[in-house]
């Protein structure tokens, strides 16, 4: 999955979300657009409208909006997807998970969360998983009309070059570090700046509901303690209970293992030496991998060990490959967290 979410700035983010496959990477060369960046579709067009202007407030200052977008490019990891959810198609996005070699479309288009949304659809990528940043001059070339930068760990500086290029988001207010706002924040914030505040709180508050729902059907979660994990540079690398997995987890009704957070020192995730397996001493383990990784974790005799494991206790969620559980968990979005929330529950059995 790649650890690399990007964010870790180059170790690790896509973890956040794409842990598993392949690490991220890549540079996108500037300037040729594709048809689909040439004009909005129709689809798009008829689907901004909203209330505007706007004014947003963000980790960076407040941008208004003085009318709905035609032409937006998602600069977060994931923020293309809430930005899908409300009819609008970004013409560029980051390529989060890596494509595999000659394949086309764009894996990242092709989930069965999305791939209706996008349609024919085929945004530019101005940056993948693993880059240093976006590639500014291709997102100038795209024209855009707004950019969201939500789901990202852009600074000061990234922000003020985006700026001129078009009215720029970033992450919300009170987000302290980048990938530690709750997803509902997120979803909210993007709306926002969409003009689709209050479709943006029942696309929200549907997702709660199933939250609380599942919450319900099982309370024996309530006392399990549980943890989302991935294989990552031969060791074992857990979720903090801030990021989107753990949040997913404990909006369930699992405990989180809060002692991770400690050793995470603010990151998303941790990677542990083995004396500290001890911290994955769980009740129920969420294992975020393709299949070579998961084979690999399996023959890692520290966490062959432990009581979860042994008592069938852990649930092997594939990443990018098969039906993506691991993706649509890492993703935690409003358009892949119904998925998830069905699958994670149907993996606990």
């Amino acid at each position: 999955m790649l650890l690399q979410r990007t964010t870790v700035k180059k170790s690790l983010r896509r973890f956040a979300a794409v842990l598993s496959a392949a690490t991220l990477s890549a540079g996108l060369m500037a300037g040729c657009g594709s048809s689909s960046a040439d004009r909005p579709s129709g689809d798009t067009a008829a689907a901004t409208g909203g209330a505007f202007p706007v004014t947003v407030e963000h980790a960076f200052g407040s941008t208004q909006i003085t009318k709905a977008p035609q032409r937006v490019v998602s600069v977060g990891y994931t923020d293309d997807q809430a930005i899908l959810a409300f009819g609008i198609k970004p013409v560029g996005m980051v390529d989060q998970y890596p494509n595999p070699p000659g394949k086309t479309p764009d894996i990242n288009t092709q989930w069965p969360w999305v791939k209706d949304k996008w349609g024919d659809a085929r945004p530019e990528v101005i940056m993948s998983n693993g880059d240093a940043g976006p590639n500014y001059e291709k997102i100038a070339a795209l024209r855009p009309d707004l950019i969201i930068a939500v789901y990202s760990e852009i600074d000061q500086a990234a922000y003020d070059r985006l700026s001129k290029i078009a009215p720029t988001v970033g992450r919300t207010k009170g987000e302290k570090e980048p990938f530690s706002a709750p997803w509902q924040d997120n979803a909210v914030h993007i709306a926002k700046a969409l003009g689709k505040a209050d479709e943006g709180a029942k696309l929200v508050q549907g997702i709660q509901d199933k939250l609380d729902a599942a919450r319900k059907a099982h309370p024996e979660f309530a006392s399990q303690t549980a943890v989302a994990l991935s294989w990552y540079k031969d060791a074992v690398a857990p979720f903090t209970t801030t990021d989107v997995r753990g949040r997913l987890l404990t909006g369930l009704g699992f405990k989180g293992a809060t002692e991770i957070d400690k050793i995470a020192d603010g990151k998303f995730y941790t990677v542990l030496s083995p004396e500290r397996i001890d911290l994955i001493d769980v009740d129920r383990i969420f294992v975020i991998n393709d299949q070579a990784d998961q084979d690999a974790l399996k023959k890692f005799a520290l966490f062959d060990n432990l009581p979860a494991v042994k008592n069938g206790k852990v649930s092997y969620l594939l990443d990018s490959e098969g039906p993506a559980i691991g993706a649509a968990l890492s993703q935690g979005t409003l358009l892949s967290l119904p998925y998830a929330i069905d699958e994670l529950v149907k993996s606990v059995g």
